[in-house]
């Protein structure tokens, strides 16, 4: 790691040179036009915050708890498959910076290092995501994995039933298995160092490939545009009844979902439209939370990602109704502009900001945080309004 990092879009840019442009476009690309990945992040940077003054807030508790577990930060990192891409080893350095900060990791179902490992590795400050993916039998193995692996949390995702079009994708001729065109092979030439890195651990160990799959002894193919359709209402009923732990829904937009599904029993809701990578027309992620925090109301444990590139972010996550935050795409801009390094660096600034923030609003904990925080135009006015109503 040769160049230190200021910000996650500094990251981006460095992860854009260091990378194969396949593989960066795999991490930064979105559906359709891509235009709601930028929106999500530019209406967090419209909310206002109002800063208050004459508050000893020299000492500041950065910890909190989430679904009965203790956290060192406000925030974890969320689901993402096929980490390795970014850089070798990724879920590996992704655990462990999970057990040095005490943050949940959420271990893709498509994860490049088996659930198992990962949750070791952390620790214990690893969820389990599970996709409805091909075959009952797979399903049904993953939660006996994560059962017996002593997972706590399990995060249903519902919002990939079909995939989406990505045109950077379908452009570089991204797959898996992975094509070898001429393009494909002038793209890795054209960047040796994450080539010869890949290469010499595609030698020492294997190629990256989704380590859940690999290990099943269904035999489960990992098929990258499979449908996921199976998660349906009855599927989640079922699961409720069979997942001795806390269950979390993830991909909620619709406030008539959100109640349905806090009906049946989960224990969260995360709030997502999948930073934008499966419907792009969809609405921005942190106006959701807002409706959704209003419609469940202030007890109702609401996690959220969508757009967070800094620390700023995450608190007016946290303030707009959010009692947990996910970061997606800015650890990995981290690992492909660093590897563990440019990994840890990232987690360290968005602490940084986060801590400076939560200070500068007057607040010592993460408790302290919420509607009050909120100022501005009128739009966050309201926002303020509906969170206030939401508490009551």
């Amino acid at each position: 790691m040769g160049k230190k990092l200021f910000s996650v879009a500094e990251a981006r840019q460095v992860a854009k040179q260091r990378l194969p442009r396949m593989m960066f476009d795999f991490i930064d690309g979105a559906s359709g036009d891509e235009s709601l990945r930028d929106l999500n992040s530019a209406m967090i940077d419209h909310i206002r915050l109002m800063p208050r003054v004459l508050i000893d807030v020299s000492e500041r508790a950065m910890s909190t708890s989430i679904l009965g577990q203790e956290t060192g930060f406000p925030f974890g990192i969320a689901p993402m498959g096929m980490c390795a891409l970014a850089w070798p080893r990724a879920d590996f350095s992704l655990a462990r910076e999970a057990a040095k900060r005490r943050i949940p990791l959420c271990v893709s179902t498509a994860s490049s290092m088996a659930l198992e490992q990962v949750i070791e590795l952390a620790e214990g400050h690893a969820w389990f995501q599970l996709y409805a993916d091909q075959s009952n039998g797979f399903v049904d193995e993953l939660i006996d994995r994560a059962i017996a692996a002593n997972y706590k949390v399990l995060i249903l995702t519902v919002d990939v039933p079909i995939p989406s079009v990505r045109t950077r994708d379908k452009r570089n001729g991204f797959s898996f298995p992975m094509g070898w065109g001429a393009s494909q092979i002038w793209d890795f030439v054209s960047h040796p160092r994450w080539s010869l890195e890949t290469a010499l651990h595609a030698i020492r160990h294997q190629m990256p490939q989704p380590m859940n799959y690999a290990t099943s002894s269904q035999k489960t193919t990992f098929v990258r545009n499979a449908s996921r359709a199976g998660a349906d209402w009855n599927f989640l009923a079922a699961l409720r009844d069979r997942w001795p732990g806390k269950l979390v829904v993830k991909g909620v937009q619709s406030v008539e979902d959100a109640l349905r599904i806090k009906t049946i029993g989960a224990d969260a809701i995360y709030v997502s439209n999948h930073g934008g990578r499966q419907l792009n027309a969809a609405p921005v992620a942190i106006d959701s939370l807002v409706e959704i925090r209003n419609a469940v109301g202030g007890g109702f444990p609401l996690i959220f990602d969508g757009g967070i590139r800094n620390g700023e972010h995450v608190i007016k996550a946290l303030a707009a109704g959010a009692n947990f935050v996910m970061l997606g795409r800015s650890v990995m801009y981290g690992l492909g502009a660093g590897g563990a390094a440019g990994l840890g660096q990232i987690l360290d600034l968005i602490e940084a900001e986060a801590s400076a923030v939560m200070g500068l609003l007057g607040c010592r904990n993460i408790a302290e945080l919420g509607a009050a925080n909120l100022a501005g135009n009128y739009e966050t006015l309201m926002l303020r309004t509906m969170l206030e109503r939401a508490a009551e």
